[in-house]
């Protein structure tokens, strides 16, 4: 756990004194469609010096908390279950240390080695789940580690009616009917959100956050893997996660950022501003 010379803007504390964990997992080796967020961890950092530290929408400063930025593991390409032990041995660590771990992705399938690591320390852990994917297939061509699959990994792990998905407008036919049965989905945007975050609180249960940067609609954000037109605005997601800021988060990422597929720079600039106003919004 070095100091990392290469941080994102203002989380420069060192690991023994901080409280939040930054790292990148930067892999893209089941991406069915355009690859690339593999550079997404990377560019973030280097973009993140055109912001501020400081959020004028929770009037909050990044420079008041401490932040270890750990820079990204080291993944190797191709099978994805060495990749998955990586990521799973970081978080533990992290987890152990009593900190909270933040992981920028990479493509979606990387939030399963850090799930790994969360039911470990908190087995009645739920998730929530922003996204346009409903990312619950059984398998994809034949491949059951996938970000097409992610979710369905995540619910053999915590099980049924632990997982509330959010954005969701695509999938294929046997997802939303396993969804249906197994997991609690909000098709298009935010209308439910309210209630689960009640029931959530009520309930005082621990809960893992993952963000796919493509639930936001691709008129937004077109630096992405997977683009599906109908997706929400910077603020409704802004909103969104500061009502589950209100509960007992223990970990979470962003994830599928790609942005070669966006040359103005847009996309990582707004990745840039949501992971501070995530960032602010859960360290304690």
């Amino acid at each position: 756990m070095n100091k990392n010379i290469y941080t994102f803007l203002g989380c420069d504390a060192n690991y023994e004194e901080s409280e939040m964990v930054l790292f990148g997992a930067p892999y893209d080796g089941t991406t069915s469609y355009r690859p690339g967020t593999r550079f997404a961890s990377a560019a973030i950092r280097n973009e993140s010096y055109g912001i501020e530290t400081f959020s004028p929408y929770q009037e909050k400063d990044l420079t008041d908390y401490r932040i270890f930025d750990g820079g990204d593991l080291e993944l190797p390409f191709g099978d994805p279950v060495r990749p998955l032990s990586l990521i799973e041995e970081f978080t533990d660590k992290v987890l152990k240390d009593g900190k909270f771990p933040l992981m920028i992705g990479g493509e979606h399938l990387v939030t399963l080695g850090a799930m790994r690591a969360i039911v470990k320390q908190y087995p009645n852990v739920h998730i929530i789940h922003f996204d346009a994917h409903a990312d619950l297939r059984e398998d994809y061509l034949g491949v059951k580690l996938s970000h097409a699959t992610v979710i369905r990994r995540c619910h053999e792990l915590v099980g049924d009616q632990k997982i509330y998905q959010f954005g969701i407008r695509s999938g294929d036919r046997e997802e939303f009917l396993f969804g249906k049965e197994h997991v609690t989905t909000c098709r298009f945007d935010f209308h439910t959100l309210d209630t689960v975050v009640d029931e959530l609180a009520r309930k005082q249960v621990p809960v893992y956050l993952t963000v796919d940067l493509d639930v936001l609609d691709p008129s937004v954000f077109p630096g992405t893997g997977t683009p599906e037109a109908g997706g929400v605005t910077f603020t409704q997601l802004f909103d969104a996660l500061q009502k589950v800021s209100r509960l007992q988060v223990v970990a979470a990422d962003m994830n599928e950022l790609s942005p070669v597929y966006d040359q103005s720079g847009a996309s990582t600039a707004l990745a840039c501003k949501l992971l501070r106003e995530m960032m602010l919004m859960l360290v304690e």
